[in-house]
């Protein structure tokens, strides 16, 4: 058998490391130019973790990130609503990890290299179509360059992992249109800066109109100063859901912009307008998802990672469902008896699942605890536990990583 995988991101890849685990063959698509090292932080739960270190990955991954010890909720004027330890530091056996995305996807892309073979990537190639007979199905690669046709070729599976602009979705469902936006723009941004609490420490503030996340995730020039990530989301429009502005997606922020949105917050230990100013470049992304859909699989093609279930970026979870998704197909398709029974015991497993967080996202996930209490309390607080209890925060907070698939039963079963 071999499965063609339309999309090099962390989904892609893993997919096909997974699958030459399993013996099953596979070819990677991938549109832009090179593997490189592009985007900002991310955080990789246990569950997802635990995948990836079947595969051998976890000394290249502590080369690369943060073993992330503890995770503390801020309200926007840096009182803390919550506070839990993540990863091993909370019992899990394995560890949650802050990381660059880039180089997340360069340590899986050089495990797929070393061992499927460098031609196991083939980088500049976008999927422009295919078509599936009894057999198997072909598909037409173009030149992402220069958009002339550049690679015809066969397998017995397609698997488009090409993104929230996926073009197997779109050919599935032609009247989708433009993802889904409730007017927040985020904004994201690296630097080196001097340690706060742990070292190994996430913050997030405030709610979802006006949001802050600091968390390190990789070395920097010196112990004390790590490779610091930082995100702002700010809702610049009502939160009416309407198509995505195009012309802002994934462009280079202006700093004259973001810098008054960091005076908002207030961080212990931190000084939000001095890290935004110290940074020299930052990206500008309307936060978009798309609504669950019926179904992925048609025939031999299947859709995974955001081009199944693109999701909100709150609760650490995209990246990590991407992983699940990559386990559960790569299982199925070694034990099915045909390709498209396989595709559909995927689909049985995952869609649910990831429909079910693609709706708790839009309400926050586990940060919407941050939102309950700014409601209550919107100058502030003296004791927390008369705004919110500790069993309601705590309700909000662990029910969310349950119904995920991250609690700690869950993943040290």
């Amino acid at each position: 058998m071999t499965v063609l995988i339309a999309g090099g991101g962390i989904g892609g890849l893993t997919l096909a490391l997974m699958l030459h685990k399993r013996g099953i063959k596979s070819m990677v698509y991938e549109q832009a130019s090179q593997i490189r090292e592009v985007g900002v932080g991310i955080n990789i739960l246990p569950h997802a973790i635990k995948e990836l270190a079947a595969l051998g990955l976890l000394p290249a991954l502590d080369k690369a990130g943060v073993r992330t010890e503890d995770l503390t909720y801020l309200n926007r004027l840096g009182q803390k609503i919550w506070s839990e330890k993540r990863g091993a530091d909370a019992g899990f056996e394995f560890p949650q990890f802050s990381i660059h995305r880039g180089r997340l996807q360069k340590v899986i892309h050089d495990a797929v290299i070393a061992e499927l073979g460098t031609d196991a990537v083939r980088t500049g190639r976008r999927l422009g179509g295919f078509v599936q007979d009894e057999g198997g199905v072909t598909a037409h690669f173009t030149d992402s360059r220069f958009g002339a046709a550049s690679e015809t070729t066969r397998g017995e599976v397609l698997v488009a992992a090409d993104g929230i602009h996926s073009v197997a979705r779109r050919y599935f469902y032609p009247r989708e249109g433009r993802p889904s936006w409730q007017g927040v723009m985020l904004w994201r941004g690296a630097t080196e800066w001097p340690r706060f609490l742990s070292g190994r420490s996430m913050y997030i503030g405030g709610g979802m109109g006006a949001k802050l996340a600091l968390y390190p995730i990789g070395p920097g020039a010196s112990p004390e100063a790590p490779l610091t990530n930082w995100a702002i989301a700010i809702r610049i429009a009502d939160g009416a859901i309407t198509p995505a502005p195009v012309d802002s997606w994934s462009r280079v922020g202006r700093m004259e912009e973001v810098v008054p949105y960091a005076r908002r917050f207030v961080v212990p230990d931190v000084d939000v307008e001095a890290l935004v100013r110290a940074t020299a470049v930052c990206w500008e992304y309307p936060m978009c998802d798309r609504d669950p859909l019926p179904r992925w699989s048609f025939g031999r093609v299947t859709l995974m990672g955001d081009a199944a279930h693109p999701m909100y970026p709150v609760g650490s979870n995209g990246a990590a469902q991407a992983v699940l998704d990559a386990r559960s197909l790569a299982d199925n398709l070694r034990k099915a008896d045909h390709p498209m029974q396989a595709l559909h015991a995927y689909e049985e497993d995952r869609l649910a699942k990831t429909a079910e967080i693609v709706r708790l996202n839009r309400g926050g996930g586990p940060e919407r605890v941050i939102d309950e209490v700014e409601k209550l309390a919107p100058a502030g607080f003296e004791y927390i536990d008369r705004v919110l209890s500790h069993g309601e925060r705590e309700a909000i907070v662990k029910g969310y990583a349950g119904k995920a698939g991250f609690a700690l039963s869950q993943v040290n079963k």
